[in-house]
């Protein structure tokens, strides 16, 4: 569904205009319905269909509640979870809290994810990226399933 890295510009309001071919997945998915959450682990937003994240919160709401691990992520990905629209000139508004929590200012990238996209501040995607590429080109482990995948 969501594939490539695209750049875009964040306005002083913390709006973005979505790349057209993100926007009309989006508009065809889920009516330009969106949400946006922080990842847990990196920097970034991850933004969603609005079905698509539908099916991930029914999944943690399942989680038990009495489980320190699942509540702390129950927090901080329904937490933060943002429901935007895009508007008649397919632009998003970024809140604040979010913007802050990815550190994103003007420039920023756009990496499709297959189901959904992740939104990073392209200073920190760049670093990012190198150091993923630094790590592949020393490591020679990779996990059994990519063993038998062919490019």
């Amino acid at each position: 569904m969501f594939r490539g890295a695209v750049t875009i510009n964040i306005d002083a309001k913390g709006r973005m205009a979505m790349p057209v071919r993100f926007r009309d997945m989006f508009t065809s998915v889920s009516a330009g319905k969106l949400v946006i959450t922080i990842d847990t682990e990196e920097a970034c937003l991850m933004i969603y269909p609005l079905p698509e994240w539908e099916l991930i919160q029914a999944k943690l709401e399942q989680l038990p509640s009495f489980n320190p691990a699942a509540r702390r992520i129950q927090r901080l990905l329904i937490g933060h979870a943002t429901d935007v629209e895009l508007d008649g000139n397919g632009r998003i508004l970024l809140p604040a809290v979010l913007r802050d929590y990815a550190q994103l200012d003007k420039k920023a990238i756009l990496l499709g994810q297959g189901k959904k996209i992740e939104l990073w501040s392209e200073s920190l995607w760049n670093g990012r990226r190198d150091e993923y590429l630094q790590i592949a080109s020393e490591s020679s482990e990779l996990p059994d399933a990519l063993h038998e995948l062919s490019l």
